[in-house]
């Protein structure tokens, strides 16, 4: 039961609480960083790992925090980890890379998913399940900046991973840029809501039928 119980925490953050598709949270660094699938996997493994780590910390010294003053100290704990983050990443990852992600590995600091799940969830529970949660909600949020970047790379570079799909192929350039984003973005927004939608009604349906 209890392995259950870990398994359906983890995995809601990648279905049913998804940050981006579901919850909608993170459209700005979603919109500008996901040129890439690089850039993407990149900003979705340094969000996950502030994400477990402040978690962690942030159940573990809960009743020690006044509730009057627990966003200030949630910003605190956030903005160590953000800050081993991103010296970690300017000493091991290529300098274009961290080039091209720039201001926004700093301004995780205040992504509203990583905030959004200390105050509801890790202020809340125990350790073992805020961490599930926070690997769960890094783990949908990395695999929709894929999603989002992989769309944008291979239709407006030609490239998987940095990686020539087609000497043959002329890109769309427009989609590695800022109205490319929002095409993208909204499109997959509204197949989710679609796909949703029609979840409800079906279920809906099966409920009437056998009322």
């Amino acid at each position: 039961m209890a392995e259950q119980d870990n398994l359906t925490e983890f995995s809601k953050g990648i279905f049913k609480y998804n940050p981006l598709f579901v919850l909608v949270l993170g459209i700005c660094p979603s919109l500008a960083v996901t040129t890439s699938v690089k850039n993407g996997l990149a900003m979705g493994g340094a969000a996950t790992f502030v994400l477990v780590c402040s978690n962690l910390i942030i159940s573990l010294v809960r009743a020690s925090i006044p509730r009057e003053i627990r966003i200030p100290c949630f910003i605190v704990v956030i903005a160590a980890f953000v800050t081993m983050v991103e010296l970690l990443m300017k000493a091991y990852l290529p300098s274009e890379l961290n080039a091209s992600l720039g201001i926004f590995i700093p301004l995780i600091v205040v992504n509203c998913i990583i905030m959004y799940r200390a105050e509801s969830f890790a202020y809340k529970n125990k350790p073992l399940a805020s961490v599930l949660d926070g690997a769960g909600i890094g783990l949908g949020w990395t695999l929709s900046l894929c999603l989002v970047s992989a769309i944008r790379e291979v239709i407006g570079a030609g490239t998987f991973f940095g990686i020539k799909l087609s000497k043959s192929y002329n890109p769309a350039s427009v989609m590695i840029m800022a109205p490319g984003a929002f095409i993208v973005l909204g499109l997959l927004l509204g197949f989710f809501n679609w796909r949703k939608l029609r979840k409800s009604e079906t279920a809906m349906k099966e409920y009437m039928k056998n009322d």
